[in-house]
């Protein structure tokens, strides 16, 4: 029962999320441009924006039954359920806000959601919460991968194709949520420190890399169709989220021919995955409400 009860939390967390992340691409394309140098002024442009402001809520509420769904179930299995979000996803733009979905994003998603159950299959299960983690190592992820989500984010200026800015901004949000996520999850291992926990440089981390991708994820919703964004989004913190726990707490690898194949075919498909989706979705008719 306990384990059904945390599939049900998760399934209700992908529904939030997508949700809120299509509140959100509403609520932003009605603010103004979010502009990185003018950060607080963007801030205030987004948070006027009713639909924003309603889709930031809905977020909020999805990470509650996402922690909820993690206190019961194991991680392998909510992370699957999530995975699964990536079809939810094109079946909430088609029927819920009237985007058009066409066949290499359907394609796309599937291998996204397919991909991402994948490595969820295969990651052997853990014990305890395993927070315990390399110094050296932790300071190389992170630091390296905010240094990606950076160049993501410069796009164009360093030679980037314009026309994909808004998706490299959706995987350079994913990229810096995941880089928090594998914060917050160090801190808790030092939670038996005290006050080191907080005062710890993994603090500043998170917080530097959650504020950038709060505006990364505004303006690739601003410059980028909603589903590609989204879904870009999704994956880039799901594959980050998997290879933290890997790279930085030790994780266990399969131990098997088939696993490690498996994962490998995994990251294979969520690569064309990323390919397929950016290609351009419209909605069909649907006027963007007032703020």
């Amino acid at each position: 029962m306990t384990l059904q009860l945390g599939i049900l939390l998760a399934l209700v967390c992908a529904f939030l999320t997508n949700l809120g992340f299509f509140y959100k691409h509403r609520g932003a394309c009605l603010a103004d441009p979010v502009d990185m140098r003018h950060p607080l002024r963007s801030a205030k442009s987004l948070w006027s924006s009713k639909w924003f402001a309603i889709g930031m809520v809905v977020a909020i509420s999805a990470w509650v039954f996402h922690v909820a769904a993690l206190a019961i179930a194991p991680m392998s299995i909510v992370k699957m359920v999530l995975a699964g979000g990536m079809v939810l996803l094109a079946i909430m733009a088609e029927r819920l806000f009237g985007f058009e979905v066409g066949r290499r994003q359907w394609i796309g998603l599937g291998f996204t959601a397919v991909g991402l159950i994948l490595l969820g299959v295969t990651l052997p299960a853990t014990h305890g919460a395993n927070s315990g983690f390399s110094t050296a190592g932790m300071i190389a992820f992170e630091v390296g991968l905010l240094g990606i989500g950076g160049l993501l984010i410069l796009g164009p200026r360093v030679g980037a194709p314009v026309e994909h800015h808004g998706v490299m901004l959706g995987a350079a949000a994913g990229i810096l949520f995941g880089v928090s996520d594998v914060a917050i999850k160090a801190m808790t291992g030092m939670l038996g420190d005290g006050v080191l926990a907080i005062v710890s440089p993994w603090l500043a981390i998170c917080i530097l890399a959650s504020v950038a991708a709060f505006y990364a994820s505004a303006r690739g919703l601003q410059d980028g169709d909603a589903v590609p964004v989204i879904a870009v989004t999704g994956a880039a913190a799901n594959i980050t989220g998997i290879a933290g726990g890997i790279i930085v707490f030790g994780d266990p690898l399969p131990g098997h021919t088939l696993g490690i194949v498996l994962q490998s075919v995994a990251f294979v498909m969520v690569i064309v995955a990323s390919a397929l989706t950016p290609a351009p979705v419209r909605a069909a008719g649907l006027a963007p409400a007032a703020a």
